[in-house]
């Protein structure tokens, strides 16, 4: 519904390219009242579990603070991290990895019209 927000290797802020999909999703979110979101931090393979995980949730929350930023409330946000654990690509190319490094959206609860 919503697009990931892509993230460059080793690295959790949120770039000015996702902005405007990023507002677009908080003028939903606060049309649509009684939605909730989980944001899902990933990563790609390269690094430990562990630290991929803790970097899986700073991407997430990185995002979740931005969307907080433009009036969602937090309570309406859930985060996540999957660290490297569900990759969309398996493949050990950069092309693979960039898609990997990913916060993606999925929408929780009953959403109004």
């Amino acid at each position: 519904m919503f697009p990931d927000v892509l993230f460059d290797f080793d690295k959790y802020d949120v770039k000015e390219s996702y902005q405007p999909a990023l507002k677009s999703l908080a003028s939903w979110m606060t049309k649509n009242g009684s939605a909730r979101l989980s944001i899902e931090g990933h990563c790609d393979d390269r690094g430990t579990n562990e630290y991929n995980l803790a970097l899986g949730d700073r991407r997430a929350k990185a995002v979740r603070d931005y969307i907080v930023s433009l009036g969602v409330p937090s309570a309406r946000l859930d985060v996540i991290s999957y660290g490297e654990e569900k990759p969309l690509c398996k493949d050990q190319t950069e092309d693979c990895w960039a898609k990997n490094r990913r916060a993606h959206f999925v929408v929780l609860g009953k959403a109004g019209k």
